[in-house]
């Protein structure tokens, strides 16, 4: 006996008619039917009182055999494609946009959009979900199966809502993702996954969590990728898994970038204080190291123009209120000598 695996279905193309000649087609064909609808009542009653019955009866029969073939008429816009199920059988995918005619039979996808609302009714009676949110899955269900198996090609764009994860190192933040995609394989889309909108969703959600616990917020190692630091590398790691999560549903990545980021609100004020605590330190070194580079020169000119001749302790002490002018937060008031220097 085979193992119950998922088989995987790789897009086939599929051709059908051009809509314009098959409906000149349709009309003649009325026009026949109605034809031999009129001659077999008007001759059969002027030959022997009564309608022919062969030709009445296959006008008749013609009637609802002619509304089943005009059913097979569709129409696809550009980037836009259709796919084709015949009794269950996958056929094949229209992507050309115009006027087509395909085998009526083809299926419209009812049978997703029932088995949809079934699990919608069945999660409200079990109780996991309210029944507002059943409806709108079945109202989701039915609006796909109005659109006999079309899918879109065109690029769409999914503005993720607001997570609440931990970063690398278990600090809470709120992170949130646009992303960028499109369906590439339609058969894929269609018969590998539920519900490939869905999908995309709850996949971009779990990817963007995974990546967010990978990297730091903020204050990592020499050359370690940071969120806050490094979006454009963040960014190309997250459409590169959503890219890996995605390609079973046939769907392909076109961008992901980080649209927010920020602390959880809990701790938002504790690491505001530090990041300005952080900067007043990274401020006060640079300042200290200047007043450094300012006093030595000092130094250094006073001593090559021969100004004054200090000792080691007179040298201190002008190092030391230099120091003080230079990286005091106020402004400073000096006292001025109005003595000798050595009085």
């Amino acid at each position: 006996m085979k193992p119950n695996t998922l088989s995987v279905n790789r897009e086939v193309p599929a051709t059908v008619h051009n809509g314009w000649p098959m409906l000149v087609f349709a009309l003649l064909l009325l026009a026949a039917d109605i034809g031999l609808f009129v001659w077999s009542i008007a001759a059969g009653v002027q030959a022997k009182g009564d309608p022919y019955v062969l030709p009445f009866v296959v006008s008749l029969l013609g009637l609802p055999a002619w509304i089943v073939f005009v059913t097979g008429f569709f129409t696809l816009q550009p980037n836009e494609a259709r796919v084709l199920v015949l009794f269950g059988a996958y056929k094949g995918t229209v992507r050309e946009a115009g006027f087509h005619w395909g085998n009526p039979f083809y299926s419209n996808g009812s049978g997703a959009a029932a088995a949809a609302a079934a699990a919608a009714a069945s999660a409200e009676g079990h109780g996991a979900k309210p029944a507002a949110l059943a409806a709108q899955a079945a109202q989701a269900a039915g609006r796909r199966s109005s659109k006999r198996n079309r899918i879109s090609l065109r690029a769409r764009t999914l503005n993720g809502q607001r997570l609440k994860v931990n970063d690398k190192g278990g600090n809470p933040i709120e992170i949130a993702a646009v992303v960028i995609w499109r369906v590439q394989d339609t058969a894929m889309a269609m018969f590998d996954v539920d519900d490939y909108e869905q999908y995309v969703e709850t996949q971009s959600e779990s990817a963007l969590r995974h990546i967010a616990s990978l990297y730091g917020y903020d204050h990592g190692e020499e050359d370690e990728i940071t969120l806050r630091s490094n979006v454009e590398e963040v960014s190309a790691a997250l459409k590169k898994e959503l890219h890996e999560r995605l390609a079973k549903a046939g769907v392909v990545v076109e961008e992901a970038r980080l649209t927010h980021l920020a602390y959880a609100p809990e701790i938002a004020q504790a690491m505001l204080r530090r990041q300005q605590a952080e900067a007043v330190i990274a401020a006060r070194q640079k300042i200290v190291h200047g007043a450094v580079s300012m006093v030595d020169m000092a130094l250094k000119e006073l001593a090559e123009k021969h100004v004054v001749t200090l000792d080691d302790e007179r040298k201190a002490a002008m190092v030391s209120n230099l120091m003080v002018v230079l990286c005091g937060d106020s402004e400073v008031h000096p006292v001025v000598n109005a003595g000798t220097l050595y009085g």
